[in-house]
């Protein structure tokens, strides 16, 4: 037996979970209908896929808000999880649960996977027939991705650095990096039976002032542990910053260095795709306000051209989304999508260049750590500073790297901490903002440029 078959024996002996079946498990994977992954869909797509947030605690309300996702014609489903199970406490999950079915009242902010188990969840996945995508923000997600892939969740969003930095205090960074390369290893076993399984990075971050060259950097560096572990098809994503050109060209220098670095470590077969997410920060009370961000969003993905986008809702500002606006949102957003053409080619050559030079300078840092692993030379990136998160609430995160918006609503770094910007790109993103003024003003103006969609 193998280290890690030892460990999923291990991590599978959990209380919380009914007997898990492996040899049931491995055929209903290599039996399953391409329609479940994907990747299969990234394959054969003629149009941008369109995927919603949400989930709801009890199997009934999931169910009916499936219902509604597929007449409003979604692409891909998700399954948002309860913050109980992010953090691994499945025990108060199971009685929220509980409450939650009695009560008619949802005690969960999402669905307790691990609780309601897999052979319940895979008969709603295989009902409808749809590619599910995981959404969890789990530090430790060994026991959730078993259930998932069991279930025939065939994509598993999250890493050890997304999924920790804008989320955590203090969960180890590096149990993290061992725990997710572990993700990585079920996922690449299970996609040799059958379609890959899709691995997708969470490139919004903090959501708050992330210049594009930190949110890459480490878009790429989730990437290639997964590819290093044998995943086969992976998804790098960022999410609308404020500026329509400042997104393209994000857009055009993530897809190129990714297809870049894939082939560094000898991994030019794996697919890599582009996700973009609608506004990740504050959103307007007004909910014509809101359409009108969400539509905007929709326009700049086209215009990136993304392989896949996540939606938003009229609702966003003001609780936990109902169904009726989820399906609202995908319904407008394929409408969107549908009628748009012609859309002008937008390029900035300079922006490029600044920006791809940002990227290979922090990625040339990290390579450079003395560390023998790469999930070493980036943990040390992180610990030291290389790689630094604005508003991380991470112990480990040094959060000396200060950004603001230029009039043109571009994210500047006009404090560069540790992070080794090469000097040219510093003073062109300095010159690009109005730093004369005294320090209160400044602060003022990065706390507008935070709620700046509001």
């Amino acid at each position: 037996m193998s280290l890690l078959q030892e460990e999923r024996e291990i991590i599978l002996s959990n209380e919380n979970v009914d007997a898990f079946d492996f040899d049931e498990v491995e055929d209903f994977v290599k039996g399953a209908n391409e329609n479940l992954f994907i990747s299969h869909h990234f394959a054969t797509r003629d149009k941008m896929l369109v995927q919603p947030r949400g989930g709801f605690p009890t199997y009934a309300k999931q169910f009916a808000l499936y219902e509604f996702f597929v007449d409003a014609n979604v692409d891909v489903l998700p399954l948002t999880i309860d913050s109980n199970t992010r953090l691994n406490d499945y025990a108060t999950a199971k009685k929220m649960l509980r409450l939650s079915e009695e009560n008619e009242i949802d005690m969960l902010n999402g669905y307790p996977l691990v609780n309601h188990g897999y052979r319940t969840t895979r008969k709603m996945m295989t009902h409808f027939n749809h590619p599910v995508s995981l959404r969890h923000g789990t530090p430790d997600a060994r026991l959730l991705i078993e259930m998932a892939i069991a279930s025939g969740i065939f994509e598993i969003e999250g890493g050890p650095i997304t999924y920790l930095l804008p989320y955590s205090k203090n969960f180890p960074l590096d149990k993290a990096f061992l725990y997710w390369k572990y993700v990585e290893r079920v996922c690449a076993n299970y996609s040799a039976l059958n379609k890959p399984i899709n691995r997708e990075s969470f490139g919004p971050l903090t959501a708050t002032l992330v210049p594009p060259s930190i949110t890459i950097v480490i878009q790429l560096l989730e990437m290639l542990l997964s590819l290093e572990e044998g995943v086969k098809s992976f998804s790098v994503s960022f999410s609308q910053q404020g500026s329509m050109t400042q997104d393209i060209v994000t857009g055009t220098v993530i897809r190129k260095l990714a297809h870049h670095y894939a082939r560094a470590i000898g991994c030019e077969d794996a697919a890599i795709h582009l996700v973009y997410h609608q506004w990740m920060g504050a959103f307007p009370m007004n909910k014509d306000s809101a359409d009108q961000l969400i539509n905007m969003s929709t326009v700049i993905a086209s215009m990136v051209g993304a392989d896949k986008i996540i939606t938003k809702t009229r609702e966003e500002a003001s609780g936990i989304p109902t169904k009726e606006a989820n399906a609202l949102t995908v319904a407008n957003t394929q409408y969107t999508l549908r009628i748009l053409s012609g859309l002008p080619c937008i390029v900035d050559a300079e922006e490029e260049d600044m920006l791809t030079a940002e990227v290979h300078a922090i990625m040339e840092a990290v390579f450079n750590d003395p560390a023998y692993t790469l999930w070493r030379k980036v943990f040390n990136s992180i610990k030291n500073g290389v790689i630094d998160v604005p508003f991380s609430p991470h112990i480990i995160n040094h959060n000396e790297m200060i950004t603001i918006r230029d009039a043109e609503k571009n994210i500047r770094i006009i404090e560069r901490g540790n992070v080794p910007i090469p000097d040219r790109c510093y003073a062109f993103a300095k010159a690009k903002c109005d730093l004369n003024k005294d320090t209160t003003s400044i602060i003022n103006d990065i706390i507008h440029d935070i709620g700046i969609m509001q």
